[in-house]
């Protein structure tokens, strides 16, 4: 089994502390740990933001839902790598979706008054966390150049850079085809010849109502610089 301060420096916000802080750390805030068995809800949609959570063993699987349910973005985190930090902090602390374990899952958690005590004694959690929240925050220029003039893959591109996180996996969004061609603002024609082209350059899966990211990264790369 893994020692406190390996499951630590694994983390994302927790990188690059040396083992003195790790261990100060240790001491100065409470780390629960909880066990999910597969399926089971970790989070619902809506739920206040109070503790910061990471993922240390196995997956979970994040749904994202529009008002009536029309649209729907999942997609998967696996250790070691933090739950939605973004909404710890700022005018909504609300989760925006449904947080469930994939198989047998392991959580630590950290109330956020510890949290905050975690940032103020270290320049590098606060870099850590800063960074974090600095590159979630830059989508939004990427966005809205991307709603003004781009294309339908660098549209789509947009929805997932804004609305997963930088390591999900198994990214899939689920529209009516028509809805989702009405979203884009585009004709069936021309979303369709986009679809066929994304699917043609190994960027997506796509049935009718479904499009699976086979690659976040590359799907991406699609957003102009």
């Amino acid at each position: 089994m893994k020692s406190m301060f390996e499951i630590l420096t694994e983390l994302p916000l927790f990188r690059g502390v040396t083992h003195e802080r790790i261990a100060a750390t240790v001491g100065m805030a409470k780390f629960h740990f909880l066990k999910y068995a597969p399926g089971e809800t970790i989070v619902e949609a809506g739920e206040a933001c109070t503790h910061i959570k990471f993922v240390i063993d196995g997956e979970i699987r994040i749904s994202i839902s529009g008002a009536g349910g029309r649209f729907k973005i999942m997609q998967t985190l696996a250790a070691p790598d933090v739950i939605s930090p973004d909404y710890l902090f700022g005018p909504s602390t609300i989760y925006p979706g449904t947080i469930t374990a994939v198989g047998e899952t392991s959580i630590v958690q950290i109330t956020k008054s510890d949290y905050m005590k975690i940032l103020a004694s270290d320049n590098i959690y606060m870099f850590n966390f800063l960074n974090y929240l600095s590159m979630n925050a830059q989508k939004s220029v990427e966005g809205i150049l991307s709603i003004l003039d781009g294309n339908i893959p660098e549209r789509l591109a947009m929805w997932i850079s804004c609305m997963t996180q930088p390591t999900a996996k198994d990214i899939a969004i689920i529209c009516r085809q028509r809805d989702l061609y009405a979203m884009l603002g585009v004709q069936r024609s021309s979303y369709m010849a986009a679809i066929d082209d994304m699917v043609q350059a190994g960027l997506i899966k796509y049935e009718p109502g479904r499009i699976d990211v086979i690659d976040r990264r590359a799907m991406l790369e699609q957003l102009r610089p």
